[in-house]
């Protein structure tokens, strides 16, 4: 109960702060029935109920891929009266409340009067999207109607990205995608990712709902956080819905549910008001393959013959096309039949144009003038190691002193696996390949304590001429076993 009450408060302190930066509040008006003045309407005219980054960036984002239409939208646009939308959205199959008025009306009118062209690239995405939305929310037991949400978030653009920072198809701020686990980095931005964004959008929207116990208002809070929609239930009397607190919300917040619902209606009606759904010429059944080496996502795309955009739309989370396998391993997403072959061809892909497409990040250099030289196989003497239980490449390596990159590099590992039995090469230290050893290691002798892991053989190449047999006798141990701490003796040379 703690970790819950915690991670509650956690959210509601992470969320409040990013929404107040994104979020404008209104002074309070009167609040006692909704009633649709010039004021209100003045809400949803001039698209104030959508965040309008989001628009502009959809716009290059349907302009970079290409779908045939199945047919042409007419520019006439059919009149419907209020009975016949209240009647659709009625029969709509849903537990979240669809009520109509003229801001509902005035949202639903944006999408077919200013948005019809989006609407039909966004039905040809939805075939792709709309079943990972539906596969997250149906395992945290949530209405399958959500999917819509990130219709109004990002149009469907995995790669959309708002002026207040938020990012994906889920728009998370980095703070929150962070509490919900997604990783966010240079090479990798997970809220972009459609698989886990969904996950954590979900999770979040979960616990926003257990929050108010009333999906209006989790609606609400997922757009300008649960900090602001609690203030507005205080200026509201204690009102818990979302009709009651409209006044009180920040502005775009106040569009952001009707938004939602006219979202359903023309994703739903779409053919009554002359729209038809595109079809996207990417394959629409893919498959994921776990890689654990880097490359770049043209490597593939050349090796594979397909079209570098495809893979960017299969795989948006990689910022740079490259994937850092090395790092952690990755998830690479495919088209269903080059998956096999993506398999089969991995090596190839990976030595394709390596030097030039994906550039390696020195981990070891030598200043000039240093009178240190490069730590590599041609300054240390050379040996193998037989790989122990237990053994793991970190612990190897600070037990002979070296990084764990040499160590890959020396024995061509791709990944940080390693398996009991199997040898390594290790390039040592040579006693003289650094002045600070020779003059630190005196051949005087005297005492050393030891440090994590020191082994003897490692403790004799900081004294010249010293074996690790004579420190074993100096200190009359009947084995090599060191305790971190312990004092040796180091005989003289």
């Amino acid at each position: 109960m703690k970790k819950i009450i915690f991670k509650i408060g956690l959210l509601l302190s992470v969320v409040t702060v990013e929404a107040q930066q994104a979020a404008e509040v209104l002074p309070i008006l009167p609040a006692d029935t909704l009633s649709v003045d010039s004021d209100t309407l003045a809400v949803v005219k001039d698209d104030e109920f959508f965040v309008d980054d989001i628009l502009d960036n959809y716009s290059s984002w349907s302009e970079s891929m290409v779908f045939p239409m199945e047919c042409d939208t007419l520019d006439t646009v059919p009149a419907y009266s209020d009975e016949e939308y209240i009647q659709r959205l009625s029969k709509l199959a849903t537990v979240i409340e669809l009520p109509y008025n003229k801001i509902v009306r005035s949202a639903i009118d944006f999408y077919l009067n200013k948005r019809k062209e989006k609407v039909s690239v966004m039905l040809g995405l939805s075939q792709y999207y709309f079943p990972i939305f539906e596969q997250a929310l149906e395992e945290n037991g949530m209405p399958l109607e959500l999917r819509y949400l990130p219709v109004i978030e990002s149009a469907l653009n995995p790669t959309a990205f708002s002026s207040a920072g938020a990012s994906g198809l889920w728009q998370f701020m980095i703070g929150t995608a962070r509490l919900y686990g997604l990783k966010v980095n240079t090479l990798v931005d997970e809220r972009r990712d459609p698989i886990k964004s969904s996950q954590a959008g979900v999770r979040y929207l979960k616990d926003l709902y257990n929050i108010y116990n009333d999906w209006h208002l989790a609606i609400a809070a997922y757009n300008c956080g649960p900090g602001n929609v609690n203030k507005a239930i205080r200026r509201a009397g204690g009102k818990r819905d979302y009709w009651a607190i409209y006044y009180y919300l920040p502005r775009e917040t106040r569009g952001y549910v009707p938004a939602f619902i006219a979202a359903m209606y023309v994703m739903n009606y779409y053919q009554y008001h002359n729209i038809c759904p595109t079809t996207p010429e990417s394959p629409m059944l893919t498959d994921t393959v776990m890689v654990n080496t880097r490359f770049h996502m043209q490597q593939a795309a050349e090796i594979l013959d397909i079209p570098l955009e495809q893979l960017r739309m299969y795989n948006p989370q990689y910022r740079q096309d490259i994937l850092p396998g090395d790092i952690s391993p990755c998830t690479f997403c495919l088209p269903a039949d080059m998956a096999v072959e993506f398999i089969n061809k991995q090596d190839t892909i990976v030595k394709h144009k390596a030097c030039e497409l994906n550039k390696v990040l020195r981990t070891e250099v030598t200043p000039s003038g240093s009178s240190s030289v490069a730590y590599s196989s041609s300054s240390g003497n050379k040996i193998y190691y037989k790989v122990k239980s237990g053994d793991y490449l970190g612990r190897i390596a600070s037990r002979y002193g070296v990084s764990v990159s040499s160590l890959k590099r020396w024995n061509n590992l791709r990944s940080n696996n390693i398996k009991v039995g199997q040898r390594l090469i290790i390039y040592t230290k040579s006693a003289h390949s650094s002045s600070s050893s020779s003059s630190s290691a005196s051949a005087a002798g005297g005492v050393y304590r030891v440090r994590s892991g020191d082994t003897l053989w490692s403790i004799a190449q900081k004294y010249p001429g010293v074996s690790a047999e004579d420190i074993r006798r100096a200190n009359g141990k009947s084995s090599s076993a060191l305790r971190v701490g312990e004092v040796l003796k180091i005989p003289k040379k």
